[in-house]
């Protein structure tokens, strides 16, 4: 498909294909090429072709440039990598928790260390939650499948159920708050998602290794970046499909 904003742009300007071709630093035939195909010039020649037409590189190649500032972007979303779950300085859990004023979204199977690492836990949603904040918590069925093949996988049987089971227990007196949502999934993870507001940690999970032994992502929403909605997206996906625990249910 030929580059008819390109085509007219060149025809507008009066400048043959031969003089802006000098011009830029390339041949004719190159010039041809990219308004009777597809074909994307590379960065500086799109920005010296924009130049010499005196049009928008966005204009003229719109795709290209959206990816290009997506790519971008993304870039920008990484606050930091962290080659384990260990490495994660101790305060960062809790202080994304108490930063938060709209949204808490927490994907895991047990999560049992957010017990273990931020004194009053439960307490803390409560807090956050009567002040407004949305909190949306996910974790793993216990009897479900998902948990099963996982504790399998890791080498650890039963002990994930186990976990799980334990974090249902901590979270029951949080289940009839107003402003605290809970559900119990039965989904593969690929991921743990632990998000507040703008920031999001995503502890990646790797096939026979304790996601504490993976890397975890520290991303922080920009706009256009993917990373940060690419995470959440499958928060969602999980949410849809988990079923809501309650107290009857959970203990």
């Amino acid at each position: 498909m030929a580059n008819e904003r390109l085509r007219s742009a060149i025809t507008g300007s009066g400048i043959t294909a031969t003089a802006l071709g000098e011009q830029i630093g390339v041949d004719t035939k190159t010039i041809e090429r990219w308004v009777s195909t597809e074909r994307v010039p590379h960065r500086k020649n799109r920005r010296a072709l924009s130049a010499a037409l005196g049009r928008d590189e966005e204009f003229l190649w719109p795709a290209a440039v959206s990816e290009a500032r997506a790519q971008s972007a993304s870039q920008a979303e990484f606050v930091a990598i962290h080659p384990n779950r260990g490495s994660v300085p101790a305060g960062t859990w809790q202080s994304l928790l108490e930063a938060a004023d709209e949204s808490i979204d927490l994907l895991a199977f047990a999560a049992s260390y957010l017990h273990d690492t931020i004194a009053d836990f439960d307490e803390l949603l409560v807090r956050k939650a009567r002040q407004g904040v949305r909190v949306r918590l996910l974790f793993g069925d216990p009897g479900g499948q998902a948990v099963r093949i996982r504790g399998d996988e890791e080498g650890i049987g039963e002990s994930l159920s186990a976990r799980c089971s334990l974090t249902w227990k901590y979270l029951r007196p949080c289940l009839e708050v107003q402003g605290i949502e809970a559900r119990a999934h039965d989904t593969t993870l690929y991921s743990t998602v632990f998000r507040c507001d703008e920031d999001l940690l995503a502890n990646t999970h790797v096939y026979g290794a304790p996601a504490n032994h993976s890397p975890v992502l520290h991303l922080h929403r920009v706009a256009g970046g993917r990373l940060f909605p690419h995470f959440m997206a499958a928060f969602e996906r999980v949410w849809e499909t988990a079923l809501p625990a309650a107290p009857a249910t959970t203990s």
